[in-house]
């Protein structure tokens, strides 16, 4: 999303006309590696590192995994195990029922994934993790990150994934000159900090203050997208600005979709559109937290 929010920038400020803003991530393929492998050892045992664990799913601050602080989320908002599980559960029923209404058609582009040699290709045309749900299993999940009385799961969080997501921003003036059809409107955007182990709800800072940077209030916005990557994320969320459910995340999120982490942020932003336009919405604002205690938020008008 701080990608988009800086192509918004640079045409505010004159720079550029046309800007593509996105992003992807590959986390299936994240290697494991040696650390000081460069340096060389000359002696002893090497110890392989897990990328995707120490680049994207760690709290270097408190050393300790992003889950343990979604942990903290739970504990200090109240959430319980049959919370998150529930949360999940309408996660993936959204998403399911968004994916066979066609939904999803008009915003994933069919993608040729190589399987082996002398074989065709797969091609990926729909998000595989909705296809697994199996609310049953969903419940009997051992948690993943606290051993005693833990509650965030394999289930109730987001999965392991693989995404790309883009955009393409525009001058309003170069829009027109080139006669393209408007999708929608960037009205305002912020960003917001605390604590690192408290990055969980840092949405519910940024969104307030990119609504009223758009001039607008709440009560105006039709739509919500707060990124799932836990449960607990988007339930705390939702708990601290008062949303109702039938107002955020409707096409399901990153706990039935996946979350792919540098694809997130413009992925939700083009869910938001989809949104919009499916449930004759007209503003809508979308939501990221980050590990570090950061979150951003940006506001849409479907045009």
């Amino acid at each position: 999303m701080k990608a988009t929010m800086f192509a918004a920038q640079s045409i505010q400020l004159g720079i550029n006309d046309i800007v593509v803003a996105g992003g992807m991530e590959s986390m299936s393929n994240a290697p494991k590696y040696i650390a000081e492998a460069r340096k060389g050892s000359r002696f002893g045992h090497d110890t392989l590192v897990d990328a995707m664990l120490k680049d994207g799913l760690w709290d270097v601050y408190n050393d300790c995994a992003m889950g343990m602080c979604a942990e903290l989320c739970a504990d200090n908002h109240a959430l319980t195990r049959e919370d998150q599980d529930a949360f999940a559960i309408q996660s993936n029923e959204r998403g399911i029922a968004a994916r066979d209404s066609g939904a999803f058609a008009w915003e994933i582009i069919p993608v040729q994934v190589p399987v082996g040699r002398g074989k065709p290709p797969t091609l990926i045309e729909r998000d595989e993790s909705l296809d697994k749900f199996d609310p049953v299993k969903l419940k009997k999940l051992r948690p993943s990150f606290k051993e005693n009385g833990g509650t965030v799961t394999a289930g109730n969080a987001s999965s392991i994934s693989d995404g790309a997501a883009a955009l393409v921003l525009v001058s309003g003036q170069k829009a027109q000159e080139l006669g393209l059809q408007v999708l929608a409107r960037i009205k305002g955007y912020a960003d917001a900090a605390q604590a690192p182990e408290l990055f969980t709800t840092t949405p519910a800072l940024a969104i307030p203050k990119a609504i009223a940077n758009a001039g607008l209030e709440s009560s105006r916005v039709d739509f919500y997208e707060i990124n799932e990557a836990f449960s607990a994320v988007a339930l705390a969320n939702q708990k601290l600005l008062g949303i109702p459910s039938e107002k955020i995340n409707v096409h399901g999120g990153a706990v039935s979709l996946g979350h792919p982490l540098g694809c997130s942020g413009a992925r939700i932003l083009v869910t938001l559109i989809g949104v919009l336009r499916a449930k004759s919405g007209k503003i809508g604002v979308a939501g990221v937290c980050n590990g570090g205690g950061g979150a951003s938020a940006l506001v849409l008008e479907l045009a």
